[in-house]
């Protein structure tokens, strides 16, 4: 056995000091790190079934601290996949668990299959899916939900778990498929995809070192073999040499001894400056090493022996041995003149350094808030939802093929989940601020190299952590293009439509058995599936209608149909008239304001919908330039009864001129329902048969009127519920004046789900129509229902954030051209 095999075994066994005892100075030996408390190391939960090697399912719990840990007052408990509210089943936990040590637990068996577990230090009787779930170590017995993050010490969300930390892991296969989630090196990332992996080979430990599968007598290790890291890479999307020791040399070009990397990059002496082709293979690559990461710097030149193999498709060395050498020739930065596209054209360049070149757009910032990453698109143009550029079918599908090959991720240099990580949210979320918000459309460039990856996705990552919004190793340059005056439409009178993101008077902590989702610290802030769906405490209330009053009263429009507002009256609990959140909502609106500016049409007397949605539109308009004519009207078609139903008003100018028709709508989401297989979202049936309700209604009902269809119709702008409704003879306003104009973002796309439709007479009285872009641009952070995720204060009483919809306006000439609205506004 060679010197540096028989140091690895010594340290495997835990002999920590032998290395200094060699003399070894210049040797760094890694063993993956441990978390800082107790962990769920493995999970069995197809015991009994066919195929299976043992009758039970089991969770192995590991304690990686020096101290035993006891167990009294805790539990591990389990939530279906799809499951809402506190857990399913809770087994309350006793006993110790060992320094360094495991603790065994036997759950309920299937079949009977296999052979019997090492003895447990605890059975059980909670019973996971062996296919599908979460389950949870919480610091409490009785139960409660995984995302409380007060109570819950570990989980492990799997399948299609709608609560994991970070991403769910994969279990794949079936009951009959043998294997266990195993966590990799007793590493907690925050991110079960990340931390665990399946694996055939089930392994349960109990407390007393008692193992279903002992280790093996150890045999005498092979030299490695000297390759150059192109030959590890190999030239294929895995290295060829997986699971084989090897050595190679590199100059190290990023290192990451923050934020969960835990490594650096190396990179051939003297490579890089030259395109590469498919085919030919790369010279970087990640070296796993707690040590190189806190002892290495860029440019440093080392010698490295470990392990070649992959971790979630990054090709990587780890259990290494680490030696610095001198006089290495630099490594030159590979430029991209844009954006490689295929996964074949990008696998040459994993793990080196690259420097793009030329503009990128942000068009995905969803995950900035939570994973610190923003979504690029090569170019000037951020990626649009398919459907809302072409129809949906092939075209849409040959659009979106485009769409991903013009996409990248820019990480941070961390794995830190900001939403879960303690220590992550008391760290500046990277990049974001009020003055670089990192919207999407807003255009970067690098004025750093970055290293080529994959982690979960292609990204760029940057050389080292970027933590917050004036990071050394921020590699991109910014613009701040928020639209801070609201858009001129024209003509003496303005009307608009918005989404005001669930306003609700009536708040979670008035609910009885609302959950909530906390800061930081704990205090709550938004309803967590609750009946009511807006804030939960008052405080987080009062941010919500700061934000929402600094955006309407700026709009400065004389008629807005509001979607998303408080139904006060379907509340289960309470009895309630219809119209309190408008009138509320109103109140606010003309205290800001300093004057009656507002006031809201009330609902129909007799017509109210005896089963309606806790949410509703409403109209709200300015008394002294407009007035109401006649009552509203409420379309009661049960096509609209898994939706909003229809609000209809008429309007006239108070000077002269022609009255008009507002119906606000809002239409089934894309969410829940029947797919219909043609790529626009579940639900599609109920939104057609909503078109067609609706334009059905004008012409029986407002069949001589200038009549608008307004809100949000969950519908892009090349949908079939859209074209239901054009075909009906209405024009879309804002795409006729804007036609590239969105009001939201979904998954790393923009369109638009809201929409102004005007029939031929209503387009008679048209000046203009445009999108105000404040808010599905923005980073969710910017939100009040996210204040204090982070330990940076991101909210502000602004228009900004103030919903995930972005108000529409359009410009109306009602009377004699040249009048005017006689108000000071916009026309």
């Amino acid at each position: 056995m060679n010197t540096l095999s028989r140091l690895r075994r010594v340290l495997a066994l835990g002999a920590t000091g032998a290395l200094m005892a060699t003399g070894l100075i210049t040797l760094a030996p890694v063993a993956q790190a441990a978390g800082d408390g107790l962990i769920i190391n493995e999970f069995y939960g197809r015991g009994g079934s066919a195929n299976q090697p043992y009758t039970h399912k089991f969770v192995e719990l590991y304690n990686p601290t020096d101290a035993a840990v006891n167990l009294a007052g805790t539990s591990l408990q389990y939530r279906s996949a799809t499951g809402t509210g506190n857990a399913s089943g809770v087994t309350s936990l006793s006993g110790t668990v060992p320094a360094e040590g495991y603790f065994l637990i036997q759950l309920p068996g299937n079949a009977g299959n296999g052979e019997t577990l090492p003895t447990p230090d605890l059975v059980g009787t909670i019973n996971p899916s062996g296919t599908t779930g979460t389950i949870f170590l919480a610091e409490t017995t009785s139960a409660t939900s995984p995302d409380n993050l007060d109570l819950v010490i570990d989980k492990l969300g799997y399948g299609g778990s709608n609560s994991p930390e970070g991403t769910a892991a994969a279990y794949p296969g079936t009951n009959a498929t043998p294997g266990s989630l195993t966590r990799t090196g007793f590493i907690d990332t925050d991110d079960n995809a990340a931390d665990f992996t399946f694996s055939e080979q089930v392994t349960p430990q109990n407390s007393g070192g008692d193992g279903g599968d002992p280790d093996p007598e150890p045999e005498p290790e092979p030299e490695p073999v000297e390759l150059t890291i192109a030959e590890i890479q190999g030239t294929g999307s895995a290295t060829p040499y997986a699971g084989q020791e090897v050595t190679t040399q590199g100059v190290v070009t990023a290192a990451y001894p923050t934020g969960g990397f835990r490594g650096v990059y190396l990179q051939t002496p003297g490579s890089g400056g030259a395109a590469k082709v498919p085919g030919d293979a790369s010279d970087g690559i990640f070296v796993f090493s707690d040590w190189a990461a806190e002892n290495l710097q860029i440019g440093d030149c080392v010698d490295v022996e470990g392990q070649a193999g992959e971790f979630n498709g990054l090709t990587q060395l780890s259990q290494v041995f680490v030696t610095p050498v001198q006089g290495c020739a630099a490594v030159t930065p590979t430029a991209l003149d844009t954006l490689p596209a295929t996964d074949a054209e990008k696998e040459v360049y994993e793990g080196m350094l690259v420097h793009p070149q030329g503009t990128y757009t942000i068009t995905n910032n969803y995950a900035l808030n939570q994973y610190g990453q923003i979504g690029l698109a090569v170019g000037e143009e951020p990626l649009y939802t398919a459907t809302d550029v072409v129809r949906p079918g092939a075209e849409a599908e040959a659009y979106e093929a485009e769409n991903l090959r013009r996409y990248i991720t820019l990480d941070d240099g961390s794995s830190w989940n900001y939403l879960s990580n303690r220590t992550a949210q008391d760290t500046p979320l990277p990049y974001l601020s009020a003055e670089e918000p990192h919207r999407t459309g807003s255009h970067v460039t690098f004025d750093q190299p970055v290293i080529l990856d994959y982690r979960f996705q292609w990204n760029y990552q940057p050389t080292g952590q970027v933590v917050g919004a004036d990071s050394p190793f921020d590699p991109i340059v910014s613009e701040n293009d928020r639209e801070y005056e609201v858009p001129e439409v024209g003509g003496n009178i303005q009307i608009g439509a918005f989404n005001v993101l669930n306003y609700f008077t009536d708040l979670g902590e008035d609910e009885p058995g609302c959950r909530f989702y906390a800061d930081r610290e704990g205090n709550p802030v938004g309803t967590n599936f609750c009946e009511v769906r807006g804030a939960w405490s008052q405080a987080a209330f009062e941010d919500q209608q700061a934000k929402i009053v600094a955006a309407i009263n700026e709009m400065d429009a004389d008629v807005l149909g509001l979607q998303e507002i408080e139904a006060n009256s379907a509340l289960s609990y309470k009895d309630l008239p219809r119209d309190v959140a408008m009138a509320d909502l109103v109140g606010a609106l003309n205290e800001a304001a300093g004057f009656t500016r507002w006031a809201y049409v009330p609902s129909p007397r007799g017509q109210v919908p005896a089963n309606e949605d806790i949410i509703r539109t409403g109209f709200i308009y300015n008394p002294s330039t407009v007035q109401l004519l006649g009552p509203s009207q409420i379309l009661l078609d049960d096509a609209f009864a898994n939706a909003r139903y229809p609000l209809a008003q008429k309007f006239k100018a108070r000077q002269t001129g022609n009255p008009f028709v507002a119906i606000n709508n809002h239409f089934k989401s894309k969410g829940s329902g029947e797919d219909d297989g043609t790529g626009q979202g579940l639900a599609n049936p109920s939104r057609e048969a909503q078109s067609r309700a609706l334009t059905e209604w004008v012409d029986s009902t407002f069949n001589d009127e200038a009549v608008f269809l307004m809100g949000d119709f969950n519908a892009y702008s090349k949908e079939t519920p859209v074209q239901i409704i054009e075909a009906a003879g209405f024009t879309n306003t804002a795409k006729t004046y804007e036609p590239d104009s969105t009001t939201y973002q979904f998954s790393g796309r923009l369109g638009s789900l809201d929409h102004v439709f005007a029939n031929d007479k209503a387009m008679r009285l048209v000046t203009g129509a445009a999108v105000w872009d404040i808010n599905g641009d923005e980073s969710i952070a910017f939100q009040y229902s996210r204040r204090n995720y982070n330990v940076v204060d991101f909210h502000a009483d602004d228009p900004f954030a103030s919903s995930d919809h972005d108000p529409m306006l359009v410009g109306l000439e009602t009377g004699p051209r040249g009048k005017g609205k006689g108000k000071g506004g916009r026309g």
